[in-house]
């Protein structure tokens, strides 16, 4: 973790994070006030202000249907962390394989609540409240899907924008301000591979994988890409 940032106000961080990227119900607004106590104890308050007021302002139905729009239905602030790096890939499914076997090898029995393993409030739950260790190096190792969402979500002007900013801040090194730093990143920790499929040679499946990456990065592909990626609900065991 980063060395200003305790174990117990990162747990704090995870966990406020993760309720508050959820789908807003009425537990979670009678949680705020609990939340922001904890929150200002930790010295993140600041980051996570912007929500709370979103949240505790309008209606429940209000913030329902602002979820839905903005994360459930778009693909702008999709909140499965392999969307970001993989794409429309066969690498994706193996990657949403090697995330539930993290979970496995915790030792606890995992409930997906119906979601893709690497959505990110379920990760960030799992960090705080089940293995803080391989919680952490999850968020660690998706450190570029979270700063790509941390900026699209600054783009659009949205108040979680601070949240998934809080999140970041608690992993190491320095934060990518640009998308070509945020690619350098992700060129670092996952080489380019092919995806295999059979009725591409080599090249041509190399180009999938690669396109499909960049859409996720918001760079403009030189052709148009085969496929498009949806966000799908639901656990794919």
């Amino acid at each position: 973790m980063s060395t200003d940032v305790t174990l117990t106000t990162q747990q704090v961080v995870y966990q406020a994070a993760s309720l508050l990227l959820s789908y807003p119900d009425e537990q979670l607004l009678e949680r705020l006030e609990v939340l922001r106590g904890a929150l200002e104890e930790a010295g993140f308050l600041a980051d996570f202000a912007l929500t709370l007021a979103h949240l505790a302002n309008q209606p429940l139905v209000d913030s329902q249907a602002f979820h839905v729009a903005e994360f459930d239905t778009s693909r702008r602030h999709a909140l499965h962390l392999s969307y970001w790096t993989d794409g429309d890939t066969r690498r994706r499914g193996e990657v949403l394989a090697g995330i539930k076997q993290v979970y496995r090898d915790s030792g606890l029995l995992v409930d997906l609540g119906g979601e893709l393993p690497d959505h990110l409030p379920l990760v960030l739950e799992f960090a705080a409240l089940g293995d803080p260790q391989r919680g952490f190096e999850l968020l660690t190792r998706y450190r570029p899907s979270l700063e790509l969402l941390r900026m699209q979500l600054e783009k659009d002007d949205l108040p979680q924008a601070g949240i998934v900013r809080a999140v970041c801040a608690t992993l190491p090194g320095k934060a990518p301000t640009t998308r070509a730093e945020v690619q350098a990143m992700v060129d670092a920790a996952m080489p380019q591979e092919t995806v295999g499929l059979p009725s591409y040679g080599s090249e041509q499946a190399q180009y999938v994988e690669i396109q499909s990456r960049d859409a996720a990065l918001g760079i403009q592909p030189s052709r148009p890409q085969p496929t498009d990626f949806q966000p799908t609900r639901g656990d794919t065991r």
